[in-house]
């Protein structure tokens, strides 16, 4: 059965909760019961949701921002870590060290062949 290719005022609720919750143009699609095309004529039609939408699609990251700073707020050590191991890497993500003691033995084939031996064998001398 195909999906409705009409946006009714129920629709653009479904879709809107879609974009709140941070779902992607095609899975508020999914969500709301329509084509990806029906959205994508609509908005096209429509500026104003076209850019209501970008704005609901943030609000999810915006809102995941508030709650990381308010557990900082509130003294969260490991999410004030978390925090800086992700924004100030340089400073404070984890750093690992690797130490070699040994030797390394390359064996390459073609070390002792000259320039002009190495271009036959491409082709190009």
């Amino acid at each position: 059965m195909a999906r409705p290719r009409k946006i009714t005022k129920e629709t653009v609720q479904k879709l809107e909760e879609g974009f709140l919750m941070g779902l992607s143009d095609r899975e508020a699609c999914i969500y709301a019961d329509i084509a990806v095309s029906t959205l994508y004529d609509y908005c096209k039609k429509h500026k104003e949701f076209s850019e209501r939408k970008e704005l609901l699609k943030d609000n999810i990251k915006m809102k995941s921002k508030l709650n990381v700073a308010h557990g900082i707020k509130k003294g969260d050590i490991n999410l004030s870590l978390w925090y800086l191991e992700r924004k100030c890497k340089d400073e404070f993500s984890p750093k690992q060290e690797i130490t070699h003691s040994g030797t390394m033995d390359i064996n390459n084939p073609m070390a002792n062949l000259t320039t002009d031996e190495l271009r036959k064998l491409i082709g190009d001398g």
